[in-house]
């Protein structure tokens, strides 16, 4: 009898303890990170250079900056000068705000911080959008009247990732910008420079898009005619989700989407591997995501299905051409999934492959050629 109960209570601590760790994994998952700690040391400056501890990130090429003392100073890096053992020395480009310093640094992929205006120059307007939950700020951002497609009425929206800020998109907009193109870059709920919604929670961009058709509905209300979505990371998911969901899926022509989201399923698997936990724990706590008790559970508005953002198994239901630039190194956001769903539909996607770029850092691997393949593709979509 005592061996019986206690198999019985080990068995019960089991699923317990197999419950929290899924639970966890799926908060973790849903929860804004707002406070992103320092993640690298710079170690010395010297002329044009910066010293800093070696990481797989660091040594990167390409180019990049440092936060230093929170948001207090900015800097970007250009190439790596030299790396050796636990050090790398990169070039010193920039200081755009702020004073270059030994100490704790975090390591930013967006290389360019503010707003459109004190990053490249390029002159802004900032608005509310009017969305389901209250007023979301955005960056309205006028085409260069002297681009060739000025006049041509189309116009770009651009949504950054999971994490991010509308300072991700910087990087994509001087390309539209020089072909004349408009583009609203909006915040969307949860976001760090907005309160918090109540329950705080992410929802994959299985409501995030409404946020976006705001953005959307703006750009047709000033005089667009048709529009060209820009997704980074999971932006690339709340876009897809806009083209399938959204009334004003009809005047969006194309969709650019680098290092995308394709299908959350497979992304979320590889984060549990990378993790070290088990896929079917993770996937144990993702179903019941899709479950009506995930409101009480994650504090999240209603279910999330997962299988709605699978786009290699709904490939038929595409009906927008699709730029996906992805490369083949992400360690985040794996790029199987958009070889396969270019390989589903060639007709409408185009894959951009790269090499030794990490997540979202094409652009900073080889800005030309980012800039070459969108311009291309925005071209293409010009009626």
């Amino acid at each position: 009898m005592a061996a019986s109960i206690a198999a019985v209570t080990g068995a019960a601590l089991l699923s317990l303890a197999v419950s929290a760790l899924a639970g966890y994994f799926v908060r973790r998952l849903l929860t804004p990170v707002r406070d992103k700690l320092d993640d690298t040391e710079v170690l010395s400056v010297g002329p044009g250079t910066v010293t800093i501890r070696a990481s797989d990130e660091t040594v990167a090429a390409g180019r990049y900056a440092l936060w230093l003392g929170g948001r207090g100073t900015h800097v970007r890096l250009g190439e790596v000068v030299r790396a050796d053992g636990p050090t790398v020395t990169r070039e010193l480009t920039a200081v755009d705000h702020g004073s270059m310093r030994v100490g704790r640094a975090r390591w930013d992929q967006y290389y360019w911080c503010g707003t459109p205006e004190s990053a490249l120059g390029i002159a802004h307007q900032v608005v509310d959008l009017d969305t389901d939950v209250g007023p979301m700020p955005a960056w309205v951002v006028p085409g260069d009247a002297a681009g060739d497609l000025s006049g041509q009425r189309l116009w770009a929206v651009h949504v950054h990732g999971r994490g991010a800020t509308r300072e991700e998109c910087l990087r994509g907009l001087p390309v539209f910008h020089r072909l004349g193109v408009p583009s609203v870059v909006p915040s969307y709920r949860n976001d760090s420079d907005i309160p918090e919604l109540p329950g705080g929670r992410y929802h994959l961009g299985d409501t995030e898009w409404r946020d976006v058709e705001a953005a959307v509905r703006l750009a047709l209300g000033r005089g667009a005619e048709s529009v060209v979505l820009v997704g980074w990371s999971m932006g690339g998911a709340v876009a897809l989700q806009l083209l399938s969901r959204s009334r004003t899926a009809p005047r969006v022509v194309g969709a650019v989407l680098d290092a995308p989201v394709v299908d959350w399923q497979d992304v979320l698997d590889h984060q549990a591997r990378v993790n070290r936990v088990p896929v079917w724990v993770a996937r144990l706590g993702l179903a019941a995501l899709a479950q009506r008790q995930a409101t009480r559970l994650f504090g999240v508005e209603g279910p999330v299905d997962l299988r709605r953002f699978d786009w290699v198994a709904r490939a038929n239901e595409l009906r927008t051409p699709l730029l996906i630039i992805h490369s083949d190194d992400d360690d985040f956001v794996p790029s199987r999934q958009s070889r396969a769903l270019a390989q589903a539909r060639p007709d409408l996607v185009t894959l951009v492959s790269y090499r030794g770029a990490d997540h979202t850092c094409e652009w900073n691997v080889d800005p030309d050629r980012w800039d070459g393949h969108v311009e291309s593709f925005v071209r293409s979509r010009v009626r």
